[in-house]
């Protein structure tokens, strides 16, 4: 299986061809990805090289003459380091444009703390009408790079080499549920799935799944805990916590309980596989279904 960065840059790489009205602008990674983007478009393709507040700029200017910028890199040089740009060069301008990341919160453990972004959702939530989209899959990530690019909104897709196994359809804003149950609502926010679904496998719960997690889908989780216990659990692949505002917002007035599962906000210094970032940060399945079921009783 490919990965989601390998579908974003041949997806966007074909809509560069067939939409006039989209530019790309990278800060280095990923340009040999797209070096074939690069010579057929040199006018709307454009590497700042490791300048992230350039790469910024440079797609707000694009966006302030009507063209649909895509920007990319790693999510701690994207969303962390030029937050000031996106927050004046976009929201403060009152244009909008697509922000692309790799990295997740370790794709790259190797790389340290510099290349990990666990609170890029959070960060990113202190701004005003980013639509957030988290696929958990290749065939997800395309879909909705797709339909960000076809938009005029402000989004934000965060890849990540963390899979499932398979896809869902992706549509707008919304929870899809994928299991029923009474004793309480679990949510998977993209590549968690899996890991909710063996986590959960025999348990009385239903189980949610986000790809799109701003805006939050507040009329589905009240319908959800409508016909269950209203304990809810939302796990997310970013900072433990991300999401728990909204869920309670959505349930103010429902008598409830919410536990956020995520990242942690202790660094951990000791750099690992994937798998063993998702151990360590308790997010495998037999870890899960231990903190899901103490929540729940």
């Amino acid at each position: 299986m490919d990965t989601m960065r390998d579908r974003f840059i041949a997806t966007t790489t074909r809509l560069l061809d067939d939409d006039p009205r989209l530019a790309l602008v990278l800060a280095d990674i990923s340009t040999d990805g797209f070096r074939q983007a690069l010579r057929r478009h040199p006018e709307r393709v454009i590497n700042v090289g490791i300048r992230e507040q350039l790469l910024i700029g440079v797609g707000g200017g694009m966006a302030l003459t009507g063209m649909r910028p895509i920007m990319h890199t790693f999510a701690s040089f994207l969303v962390e380091r030029p937050f000031e740009q996106v927050k004046l060069d976009f929201g403060h301008q009152g244009v909008h444009g697509v922000l692309v990341s790799a990295g997740g919160s370790y794709d790259w453990p190797a790389g340290g703390f510099t290349h990990m972004s666990p609170g890029d959702v959070a960060l990113m939530d202190t701004l005003d009408g980013w639509s957030v989209h988290v696929p958990g899959h290749p065939d997800e990530a395309e879909a909705l790079v797709r339909q960000a690019a076809a938009g005029d909104g402000s989004d934000y897709v965060r890849l990540s080499v963390h899979a499932n196994a398979s896809a869902h359809p992706v549509g707008g804003a919304g929870l899809t549920p994928l299991r029923e149950g009474s004793r309480g609502v679990v949510v998977a926010v993209g590549p968690m799935l899996d890991n909710v679904l063996a986590a959960t496998e025999g348990l009385d719960v239903t189980v949610l799944y986000a790809t799109t997690i701003r805006p939050f889908d507040g009329e589905t989780l009240r319908r959800a805990v409508a016909g269950a216990r209203p304990d809810v659990v939302l796990v997310e692949p970013y900072l433990a916590g991300t999401s728990t505002a909204a869920a309670n917002d959505a349930l103010a007035e429902v008598p409830h309980r919410v536990l956020g599962l995520g990242i942690g906000r202790r660094e951990l210094r000791r750099y690992g596989s994937v798998d063993e970032h998702l151990a360590g940060q308790g997010l495998d399945p037999a870890a899960l279904r231990a903190r899901i079921t103490a929540f729940l009783g």
